[in-house]
């Protein structure tokens, strides 16, 4: 019995092992290519010699001669600096705003137990579903009437539109997901609401505010509909518009300088993730198991 035991174990291994090539190696690998080949592509054509990059010969996935010039143009010769610190400026505001309102919303829906609470939870996630090609008409009209068309605020006080009502949702769940005990034993020992939000939610929600930030961060650093409208003065423009708009003349396409600008500024997102990418996963998953 113990032989026929050891090779039917054997045979499902051997049958297995196929099965999990075509199940899991396979849609996995399929998948990194998908993902990872575009961000090659960039890299290695932003490494490129404009006679690599003009040429029909030679291997189109290859670097021969490397070269610094694309981004020595891109720095030096552009204003890519300045794009950078807008879109940096842009985004680290748009997103503390859009958290502070964020956070104050959900703990009134969730913890202060209100009438029709979860009708105003549903109204806002659904605020977020409507499209920004919708809304930058009249926003336009209302940063016209207080002069804040052509300006970096322009871009600081229309993101949380898109930024606010996700941000909600998804401190809500994480909220939803803290007891209600603490909130209770805080209130008979005397605290107030603010000191509960402030000493005793906040700092157990704090895998759901850097899951919300990291979302606000992204969101805010890769909007391109709003930067387009909103700002046409290039040394205010954001890194997605400015490349795409100043590094294009005509029907010229100088695919050098648009590669490097649009590496280097992919690198903040990706390092913002790097260090945060343990607890964004901790966040969403509080946020989505109620």
């Amino acid at each position: 019995m113990s032989n026929k035991n050891n090779e039917s174990v054997g045979m499902d291994f051997l049958d297995s092992l196929p099965r999990r090539w075509v199940t899991t190696y396979i849609p996995i690998l399929m998948f990194l290519f998908i993902l990872l080949f575009p961000f090659y592509w960039m890299t290695i054509t932003a490494f490129k010699p404009n006679s690599e990059l003009l040429s029909r010969d030679g291997n189109p996935f290859w670097v021969v001669e490397p070269t610094l010039a694309h981004f020595k143009k891109l720095l030096f010769d552009t204003a890519y600096p300045e794009w950078l610190f807008n879109t940096l400026l842009v985004a680290f505001i748009s997103t503390f705003l859009s958290l502070v309102a964020a956070v104050l919303a959900a703990y009134a829906i969730e913890r202060l137990r209100f009438k029709g609470a979860r009708q105003a939870g549903l109204a806002i996630f659904m605020a977020y579903l409507i499209p920004p090609s919708i809304l930058f008409i009249p926003l336009a009209v209302v940063l016209q009437s207080f002069g804040l068309f052509n300006t970096r605020w322009a871009l600081v006080f229309t993101y949380p539109t898109f930024l606010i009502p996700f941000c909600t949702w998804l401190l809500m769940g994480y909220f939803r997901s803290i007891p209600y005990e603490l909130e209770e034993c805080a209130l008979i020992d005397g605290a107030t609401r603010w000191e509960i939000l402030i000493k005793i939610i906040l700092p157990l929600a704090v895998p759901g505010l850097i899951s919300a930030g990291i979302f606000a961060f992204t969101l805010s650093w890769n909007e391109f509909i709003y930067a387009l409208t909103f700002v046409s003065d290039s040394e205010i423009k954001t890194v997605p518009v400015a490349v795409v708009t100043e590094l294009v003349e005509g029907d010229v396409y100088h695919w050098g300088p648009l590669m490097a600008g649009a590496l280097l500024g992919s690198l903040p997102v990706a390092v913002f993730y790097s260090f945060f990418v343990e607890y964004y996963v901790s966040g969403m998953t509080g946020a989505v198991k109620e």
